[in-house]
């Protein structure tokens, strides 16, 4: 795709313009969850880190003019420091009208979801529960397609910029991804609320189909024979589409019984077991059918520690949770730091966390490299090497470690021990601005 003209997302009338925000001093672009999915979009997906380091830079120092949001794009002029300016384009894909349905009939069901985006909020459940209708409203590796007069064939420093500030507007309101993807907050609002009233109609009238016909609730299925049904193969219809994912996963069975469980079976953690077996199945059930399944990477397979930390996340119980940490040799408190870093960033934060991995020399180069151009010299706060790959901040309860990933993950000191503060970030200034912000004062 290419031209500024391939599209007209402000045909129908929905479209938004934000003024130019200010600099960002010593703080990251993001600090929702939903706004650093974004950057994990852009910085995934961008081949050349050199010009997304540019990029950053112009938005940090104010280089990002007003921003228009509408369907499938958003557009701004960027300034470069010689004060030359380029119009720049970032595309998202917009959602489909059957996408659409899936999840106004999802967030209809769930009137939590309504009052979170009118607070201006985008809860996890809330994503997570479209992704099972088969609807990602986030986007992934290679879902932001960049377009630039500058004339650069990929993310140039100008889209970059755009795309990093950006960010900042999703942190204030999701309904500005919301817009790209196809709906404005008025006809979004608009189309919850007519679904609401058509169903709350429907239940209270006793049902009706869909062409308006009242239905026989007590009436069973018709069918015919099987001999009937070999011998039309040939003009039946074709067979109807597999039916939608189911909205949760199943209830697992009780094991609450009169009988004495078999000895050495626990009852509990055998429940639990069948819930979070239940709860993956389910997960993967609904990434398999998704639009796009192929193209997501094959998560790697956990090793016994790392699953136990993982079914300690799902808050399973203390019961359960004192075993799990005896099975991995942990102390409670040691499995709830773990269980920390796993919900900050999985396998890679649990990594950072313990001795699972050491930077080699390439690796603290980098990590020098990254540090000593993170911060202008009289915005750089004063770090002390902690161990290979982990600088403290002097005077503070802060720290950073450089991970296996490339990024920076935050923690500060809670009664004398380093926790986990957060998830990883490309950018170091970004981490330490994030673990200070919550230890000061």
């Amino acid at each position: 795709m290419s031209g500024h003209d391939a599209y007209d997302g402000a045909a129908d009338g929905e479209e938004k313009t934000f003024d130019a925000l200010p600099p960002v001093r010593g703080r990251g672009f993001a600090s929702s969850w939903w706004g650093r999915s974004w950057l994990k979009a852009l910085e995934d997906t961008a081949l050349d880190s050199v010009q997304l380091k540019k990029g950053r830079k112009q938005a940090r120092e104010g280089g990002v003019g007003a921003v228009s949001v509408r369907p499938g794009r958003i557009t701004a002029v960027v300034r470069d420091r010689d004060g030359t300016r380029q119009r720049s384009d970032v595309l998202l894909q917009e959602l489909t009208d059957d996408a659409w349905d899936r999840f106004l009939d999802m967030a209809v069901d769930r009137a939590g979801h309504i009052a979170a985006l009118l607070d201006r909020e985008m809860p996890p459940h809330l994503v997570e529960d479209a992704a099972t209708a088969g609807v990602d409203l986030l986007p992934g590796i290679g879902d932001l397609e960049p377009e630039c007069d500058c004339g650069a064939w990929d993310l140039c420093p100008h889209a970059a910029a755009l795309a990093y500030e950006v960010a900042r507007l999703l942190d204030q309101d999701p309904f500005v991804l919301l817009l790209m993807r196809g709906r404005g907050e008025r006809r979004l609002l608009d189309e919850l609320q007519a679904r609401s009233v058509a169903r709350a109609s429907a239940e209270a009238g006793g049902g009706a189909d869909d062409s308006g016909a009242e239905t026989d609730a007590g009436a069973g299925p018709s069918g015919v024979s099987a001999t009937e049904a070999f011998a039309a193969r040939d003009i039946l219809p074709p067979l109807p589409p597999p039916p939608p994912v189911p909205d949760e996963p199943g209830l697992p069975p009780s094991l609450d019984t009169e009988s004495e469980p078999v000895s050495g079976v626990d009852p509990d953690a055998l429940e639990f077991l069948a819930a979070d077996a239940a709860v993956r199945a389910h997960r993967m059930l609904a990434e398999a059918l998704a639009e796009g399944h192929g193209a997501h990477p094959v998560e790697p397979e956990l090793t016994r520690d790392q699953d136990a930390v993982r079914l300690a996340a799902a808050v399973p119980g203390p019961v359960i949770a004192a075993r799990l940490a005896t099975g991995t040799g942990r102390s409670r408190a040691e499995l709830d730091l773990a269980v920390r870093a796993w919900r900050a960033g999985g396998p890679t934060a649990l990594a950072v966390l313990g001795d699972d991995w050491t930077p080699g020399p390439e690796d603290l180069q980098r990590a020098s490299a990254a540090l000593a151009a993170a911060w202008e010299a009289a915005e750089r706060p004063a770090l002390r090497a902690a161990g290979p790959g982990r600088w403290t901040v002097v005077g503070a309860e802060a720290q950073v470690r450089y991970g296996p990933d490339g990024r920076w993950w935050p923690y500060r000191k809670e009664r004398s021990r380093w926790c986990p503060a957060g998830p990883g970030d490309l950018d170091p200034a970004a981490a330490v601005a994030g673990v200070l912000s919550t230890t000061s004062g």
